[in-house]
């Protein structure tokens, strides 16, 4: 093997060490200061007292704002987990069968993705609005219009609609992805052996997406509790909209200026959202582990003369 010289040692250096100190200074470095922080109190100019775990105990205690944010962010890894998601995988079949216009149909799933979700909180001002909305006008609504935005009982699945919108288009272009690099070999196999389109993709094609499962699901983990943008835009995350990504920047930047305390809420988004991305991959792992000893040992062995038995 041919020895690294100084100046491939200097290259490695730079492609990896700048990296990874832009992300000790701008992910983990901001986290681990938000963990220091929210065993404090400071309003972000005088001097910082230290309070323990008072703030954590006033979160969850007596902040009234706090646990309806929680379960809207549930609300939302819900939606999207069981809504979006089977949804961008059932169009990334249609799409892989090469039915006609399938760039078209492509290109116009994939066209939210592309757009902010602070640009999408603005389109839904455009649908849900209650005065000029364009729903309640395709609906007939303009002498009793519907307020889709203002209810707190269903602006939440307003919104959510269009942030699903946008998490089909991404997840179909993971799975469309995934499924042209399965091998054909193994969908005629199926074919073969009599089984039909759906027990094939079910029992072979799906199996071996698990990569791309993976990959989906952190990512919707990732997507439903990091969601802000959306609801910011449309009624600054209030009156049914409270997410756990709301409160913290109302807490932190907002008139209140309680660093500590919104640091406090950021750490239990930070808890909750490694949390789940662990149990997550450890329940795949643990299942292709578990699939791979199952294979090893239906894998026939050799007779000792060579020949199998």
């Amino acid at each position: 093997m041919r020895r690294l010289s100084r100046r491939d040692l200097l290259v490695l250096g730079l492609l990896l060490g700048i990296p990874v100190l832009l992300d000790l200074a701008l992910v983990w470095g901001p986290a681990l200061a938000s963990v220091g922080l929210s065993f404090t109190s400071w309003d972000g100019i005088g001097a910082i007292h230290g309070v323990g775990g008072r703030n954590y105990v006033d979160v969850t205690t007596n902040y009234p704002p706090f646990w309806p944010a929680v379960r809207h962010n549930l609300i939302w890894l819900g939606f999207l987990a069981l809504v979006a998601t089977p949804l961008g995988l059932f169009f990334a079949v249609l799409l892989d069968r090469g039915i006609r216009f399938s760039r078209f149909y492509q290109s116009a799933l994939y066209l939210p993705v592309v757009l902010s979700l602070a640009v999408i909180g603005f389109i839904a001002q455009l649908i849900f609005s209650r005065d000029q909305g364009a729903l309640n006008s395709l609906l007939g609504r303009t002498q009793d219009p519907v307020d889709w935005i203002g209810d707190p009982n269903i602006n939440l699945w307003a919104v959510l609609l269009l942030a699903g919108w946008r998490h089909t288009g991404y997840v179909m272009i993971l799975y469309l992805a995934g499924l042209k690099s399965v091998d054909p070999s193994l969908k005629e196999a199926a074919a073969i052996d009599g089984a039909n389109e759906g027990q094939a993709f079910f029992r072979v094609v799906l199996p071996t997406l698990r990569p791309v499962n993976i990959i989906v699901g952190v990512i919707t983990v990732i997507e439903a509790l990091r969601a802000f943008d959306i609801v910011y835009a449309v009624n600054h995350g209030r009156n049914g909209l409270e997410l756990l990504s709301v409160l913290v920047t109302d807490n932190i930047i907002g008139e209140a200026s309680r660093i500590g305390f919104g640091s406090a809420v950021a750490v239990l988004l930070l808890v909750v959202s490694i949390g789940c991305i662990i149990g997550y991959l450890a329940q795949e792992l643990r299942e292709d582990r578990y699939g791979s000893r199952a294979r090893r040992r239906a894998r026939p062995r050799k007779a000792p003369g060579g020949e199998r038995p």
